[in-house]
């Protein structure tokens, strides 16, 4: 894991410039916030996420998460079914604080085609650079 000014930015996950992460284990891909999002969003107060057998796609609005400062979309960083969804999540939203890594991932999906979209979203090298640009 690598921190950058701050921000934890943990190695084998890809990232979108929408500060979601996706975690490749085996055929299926779990899904979260970043720590720079959870950061910026500050006290997380609901998640609103879509139901077991969804259809997400790449790039599209998929939930929302409300915080004391804003609502945001959550934006798909890769295609595909929702198998699984963080029941903890919507019970208890600020896990997305306290472990936005961890116990604070949102969905479990398994993706339609994800070697193609993998080109779309960022490697954690990548990532490490492009959190240095926002931090400028």
């Amino acid at each position: 894991m690598v921190k950058v000014d701050g921000y934890e930015v943990p190695e084998g996950l890809y990232y979108t410039k929408d500060f979601e992460w996706a975690k490749i284990e085996g055929d299926k891909v779990r899904i979260g916030i970043t720590d720079y999002a959870q950061k910026q969003l500050r006290e997380i107060v609901y998640a609103e996420l879509p139901s077991t057998g969804a259809t997400i796609k790449q790039n599209e609005p998929y939930g929302t998460v409300e915080s004391v400062k804003a609502v945001s979309d959550l934006v798909a960083p890769i295609s595909g079914t929702v198998l699984e969804v963080n029941a903890e999540v919507q019970s208890k939203p600020e896990i997305l604080n306290e472990d936005p890594y961890g116990k604070g991932w949102l969905l479990l999906v398994k993706p339609s085609n994800l070697q193609a979209e993998l080109a779309n979203i960022m490697n954690f090298n990548k990532a490490v650079e492009w959190h240095k640009s926002l931090l400028k």
